[in-house]
């Protein structure tokens, strides 16, 4: 990300953000990595105290994946998981962003649901034994990606609430809710308990417009608040309103919400 500063190194590339003052990176495209470069960045990481936020795990913008009953889909899908699960223990990951694809124009929706639903349930049986956390993203298709199964908070959370495994929870990004359906505030309170990781700062996006801005926003693309952590460690939650605090905060008492930089 920080090309421009120090190279090419992604080594030399964790030093500077470390130096600037972040402590968490989230690298989506962690998985795709070579192996060598993964523990590089890894070891990297520890040694600079950098914690590792997400990296997606399955992303199907182009497919109707989690939604089809075709045996093709879901095998890639526990290919997927797997391979997740890998990633995760190679580079000391607790959360994996899932994106469920297109939804099928031909298929009834609720059927589509069940489908999603049982999807994610065997996912979750196989992330449940390393303690990783898949996120669920609702995407919004009025701008970027339109065609996508997931779009609203309401819908993740009914999702969840189905699956019941604390390995399967939402990823609220605030640049896609406001933009599918606003009303954030009443919507995180509502979905919290299912929230476990939240997205939010995404000016560099809004700077694609306005390049004046980009040179300042570049260093600061997002942060994050993760909240729900394994069974094995969990902790009492409360709601943004209860504890007073900002969104950008940690879920987690007593934490604070680390800075978050991402690679994409």
């Amino acid at each position: 990300m920080f090309r421009a500063h120090v190279g090419d190194d992604p080594v030399d590339q964790l030093k500077f953000m470390a130096d600037q003052g972040f402590t968490a990176l989230e690298d989506n495209g962690r998985r795709n990595r070579p192996v060598a470069e993964q523990e590089s960045i890894a070891r990297a990481m520890q040694k600079l105290g950098l914690e590792m936020s997400v990296f997606v795990a399955t992303a199907g913008f182009n497919d109707v994946t989690f939604a089809s009953d075709k045996p093709e889909a879901r095998a890639a899908i526990s290919k997927d998981t797997r391979d997740a699960v890998e990633v995760a223990r190679r580079v000391g990951a607790r959360w994996c962003t899932v994106v469920p694809g297109r939804y099928d124009l031909r298929l009834a929706w609720d059927y589509q649901t069940v489908l999603v639903i049982e999807d994610l349930k065997r996912c979750a049986e196989i992330r449940e034994c390393v303690g990783l956390v898949m996120v669920l993203e609702p995407l919004n298709t009025v701008r970027d990606h339109p065609g996508m199964f997931l779009t609203r908070i309401p819908q993740a959370y009914l999702i969840c609430r189905a699956v019941g495994s604390l390995s399967c929870k939402i990823l609220f990004d605030i640049y896609y809710q406001q933009i599918t359906e606003g009303d954030l505030i009443p919507n995180i309170d509502r979905a919290w308990a299912e929230i476990a990781y939240s997205s939010r700062g995404r000016s560099i996006r809004a700077a694609k417009s306005r390049p004046q801005a980009r040179s300042t926003t570049a260093t600061a693309s997002n942060t994050f608040m993760p909240r729900a952590t394994h069974h094995r460690h969990e902790t009492q939650r409360v709601s943004p309103r209860q504890r007073g605090r900002t969104s950008g905060d940690h879920g987690l008492r007593g934490e604070q919400s680390p800075l978050t930089t991402n690679t994409v």
